[in-house]
């Protein structure tokens, strides 16, 4: 079963705005995220989707596969959809744009995962939240899997709940669980999602993998050790930047 990775990257950002083309250890972030991606050995390539000819230029110069999409798309997963019919491949695999840490293990894991497991249609990733960090955050998205890793629901809420005086989770249960916006998709449940409408838990949890639950597909979850560190503010992009100023491997 071909795999590929589509890396779905726009211009506007609400809080940093030109994100993929800012500058840290003389590559763009789209580059570092690229360059991580292409490490994974279970990919035939890795795709950048884009509707800005500035991102779909810089991609080019560094020569990496660029194709342009419609601006109007509302998630990355509709961005991909537009490229499903150029894509030679079974498993689609969304990755963000905006992760420049995300380890290859994990995205050849999640590969695997589909291909061992033909009952599921779709494969994302979870971690222990880290320390000291703010579970009630709903922008933290939580998951709870079954006993054999599936996804039995996705919540901004803090989920499980538990009433006072039972004793919660035991020390060694990885609880609860943050959701890593990362996934692999059966390209006939990518393009099957893409047709269904949104569905009620969606558009109350503004969650689109509940879509694929709402719809009876279900989705491995494979546990990482810690979450790969994003770049959303300015700075998170400062802190990256500093890692990397001085140096280029």
């Amino acid at each position: 079963m071909r795999a590929v990775a589509v890396i779905p990257a726009r211009f506007a950002s609400t809080r940093l705005p030109g994100k993929p083309l800012l500058l840290a250890g003389g590559r763009t972030l789209i580059e570092h995220v690229w360059a991580r991606v292409r490490e994974a050995r279970s990919l035939e390539a890795v795709v950048v989707a884009t509707d800005d000819e500035r991102i779909a230029q810089a991609v080019r110069a560094f020569g990496g596969d660029a194709r342009m999409t419609l601006p109007s798309h509302p998630t990355g997963s509709d961005r991909i959809g537009e490229l499903l019919p150029q894509l030679d491949a079974e498993i689609v695999l969304n990755v963000q744009g905006d992760e420049p840490d995300i380890a290859p293990a994990l995205i050849d894991r999640l590969v695997q995962r589909l291909r061992d497991d033909q009952e599921l249609g779709c494969c994302t990733a979870a971690c222990p939240f880290p320390d000291g960090s703010a579970v009630a955050d709903p922008n933290r998205v939580k998951v709870v899997t079954d006993v054999r890793s599936r996804a039995l629901y996705f919540s901004r809420a803090e989920i499980p709940a538990h009433k006072p005086g039972d004793p919660g989770p035991l020390d060694s249960d990885p609880w609860p669980l943050l959701h890593l916006g990362i996934y692999a998709y059966r390209r006939e449940v990518l393009q099957a999602f893409l047709t269904w409408p949104r569905g009620r838990l969606e558009r109350i949890e503004s969650l689109e993998q509940l879509r694929l639950l709402e719809n009876g597909i279900s989705i491995g979850v494979e546990l990482c050790g810690e979450a790969p560190h994003g770049i959303d503010t300015p700075s998170d992009f400062a802190a990256f930047r500093a890692k990397w100023e001085g140096f280029r491997p």
